[in-house]
């Protein structure tokens, strides 16, 4: 990738806040946010304007969807899921428990498209995994979006949220380096 052709990783961050200097839409390869959705009784439901703006300008027509972990679903452009399924598929099939994750994981997922009115429809075995009736939250987690039932997901917030702080420093911990920290 040349330096004519690519911005440098900080001065992203720096451009994003200029006014005129926003970033290609194409060049963004993580989601943010977090949506109320509501899921008809088809199984479908509208893809949230804010997410949809956040697509690259030919504009994903075409997801990725299977189980999650904690019964929520995880959905992925197509781009994505095929550098996680390479991942995934060269993992040891000798090994019991990569079979187990296997087809866990690679199971129930589906090709799911953007319909005409911009509306996703949830396959139903998926929909039942995860427990979503009518109301869903579509959580963004970087390269990939969590399909969850509304009260589950507000439930598992409350339960998590008092050991945030201790996860973080289990999880990051020393090694994590502060981007901001020398600006």
């Amino acid at each position: 990738m040349s330096s004519s052709n690519s911005l440098n990783v900080w001065e992203k961050v720096l451009f994003c806040g200029r006014k005129g200097r926003n970033i290609p839409k194409s060049s963004m390869t993580s989601f943010l946010g977090e949506y109320e959705v509501a899921v008809d009784a088809k199984g479908r439901f509208l893809l949230p304007a804010g997410f949809r703006k956040q697509l690259p300008e030919d504009g994903a027509a075409r997801f990725v969807i299977n189980r999650g972990f904690e019964n929520c679903l995880s959905m992925f452009t197509v781009d994505s899921w095929n550098v996680l399924a390479e991942k995934v598929n060269k993992l040891n099939d000798f090994n019991p428990k990569v079979r187990e994750f296997k087809r866990l994981f690679m199971n129930g997922a589906n090709f799911v498209d953007v319909d005409s009115a911009g509306r996703i429809l949830l396959p139903k075995p998926l929909q039942e995994y995860a427990s979503i009736k009518k109301d869903m939250i579509f959580s963004a987690q970087g390269n990939k979006i969590e399909l969850w039932d509304k009260d589950t997901y507000y439930a598992y917030i409350r339960q998590h949220a008092a050991g945030f702080s201790d996860l973080a420093a289990e999880v990051a911990g020393s090694g994590f380096v502060n981007p901001f920290e020398n600006l």
